[in-house]
């Protein structure tokens, strides 16, 4: 059961072969303001006139929530949101926290969470080698793989952007919107941090005999850029994200991301997504606790751990009955942009290709298998497709108690059993 407790602000949920990019979940004791906060007003209320009396102006609404983003000046964002709160034509008032990110072909024998044959591997420069694992420690992609592939299923990355000069990548992706502070003057700009390249390639890279294979190399990304270079983003952008994915056709929508504080509008725009029939999967966190974050702890939400080449649990791995499942997300090889980026630069990654660790990673993995459930069954709803990923996740050691259901498996997902 998931229990919705105010946690504090998340920072990134991706790490690089043991190298952190950025500060771990708990480093961070509250969000640091970002000069807008969110307010939803009761219906009928003249919103433009009560904002001037606080001399603010009315800003975007936020996709189908209700809600707008109002601009503050720095500092004041408690403050206002306190007094607004407190005002009766308001029915709430939020601040708009930051959110961070939380990774035959020639690569196929590295990506051991397809096909696990207890092989020991390297990263693309030759200087990290990945033990042995064990034996079918993997989710069972390439026997699903004998029923589906993914079928055009779109599936929605809510993330850093998906560079465009990727081989392996950049074609799946049939639509895109800029949802991030970042402004797209160049190529490059699409993705200067490299984590959602790296995501987008672990749930949909081409089996096309080059580079690496996703989860669902049949689907489509819907790719919605809601961190900036460095990672960051805030809860109005995802929250917008996801109401533009579900306006796009997504029958999945993967947020490897997350935050520690909840946000109700974010909450509100996942209500909506899964009102609309579409299935939500996003990141647990890497702070190695039972800490919840969000937006993974929504109830809507399937929420994932990270596993290991030998089915553990990952150290860095946040847990806990609000746990949904776990997939692999220890050492995944996928897709990195050809430019340079920041992910790169931070933790010694090489271009094109390379490892990646975190639940960021494991994330997609569940993302894209229940892309391929969908596919497989014309009659499938968003409800139906996470029973068949839930009720037919092996029971790893730790199920039970670092997550509810097991570690996912695409071969029985798919076939119901």
């Amino acid at each position: 059961m998931k229990r919705h407790i105010v946690a504090s602000f998340a920072a990134a949920i991706m790490s690089l072969g043991g190298l952190s990019m950025a500060a771990p979940v708990n480093a961070a004791p509250e969000s640091p303001g970002t000069g807008h906060i969110i307010v939803k007003f009761k219906d009928g209320t003249a919103a433009p006139g009560l904002l001037r009396t606080q001399g603010l102006d009315q800003g975007e609404a936020i996709g189908s929530t209700g809600a707008v983003l109002v601009e503050t000046p720095r500092g004041k964002e408690a403050q206002l949101v306190e007094e607004l709160s407190s005002n009766p034509n308001v029915e709430y008032a939020e601040p708009d926290v930051v959110v961070t990110a939380a990774k035959d072909d020639p690569y196929f024998d590295r990506q051991y969470a397809l096909h696990n044959a207890g092989q020991s591997f390297t990263n693309t420069a030759g200087t990290i080698t990945v033990a042995a694992g064990t034996e079918d420690a993997d989710v069972d992609a390439v026997e699903a793989w004998e029923i589906t592939k993914g079928n055009g299923i779109k599936v929605a990355v809510i993330d850093s952007g998906v560079a465009i000069d990727h081989e392996d990548i950049s074609h799946k992706v049939v639509a895109r919107a800029n949802f991030s502070d970042t402004v797209i003057d160049e190529p490059a700009d699409y993705d200067r941090y490299g984590h959602g390249t790296h995501v987008a390639g672990i749930v949909a890279a081409e089996h096309n005999s080059t580079g690496v294979a996703g989860v669902c190399p049949g689907c489509t990304i819907l790719d919605a850029k809601v961190l900036d270079d460095g990672g960051a983003g805030s809860s109005s952008a995802v929250a917008a994200g996801v109401d533009w994915a579900v306006a796009q056709g997504a029958k999945v929508i993967n947020m490897s991301l997350g935050q520690r504080v909840p946000s109700r509008t974010l909450e509100v725009a996942i209500k909506n997504a899964w009102s609309e029939g579409v299935v939500i999967v996003a990141a647990a966190g890497n702070a190695g606790t039972e800490a919840e974050i969000y937006p993974a702890a929504y109830s809507k939400v399937i929420a994932v751990a990270a596993t290991d080449n030998k089915d553990a649990k990952a150290p860095f791995s946040s847990y806990g009955e609000w746990v949904d499942v776990a997939a692999p997300g220890v050492d995944i090889y996928s897709t990195f942009p050809h430019h340079e980026f920041v992910a790169g630069i931070q933790g010694g990654r090489h271009k094109g290709y390379d490892l990646g660790s975190g639940t960021s990673m494991a994330s997609p993995v569940v993302a894209g298998v229940a892309a391929l459930v969908w596919s497989a069954d014309d009659d499938a709803t968003n409800e139906s497709v996470r029973e068949d990923l839930e009720s037919t996740a092996d029971h790893i050691k730790g199920t039970g108690t670092y997550w509810a259901h097991g570690r996912i498996d695409a071969d029985k997902a798919v076939n119901g059993k």
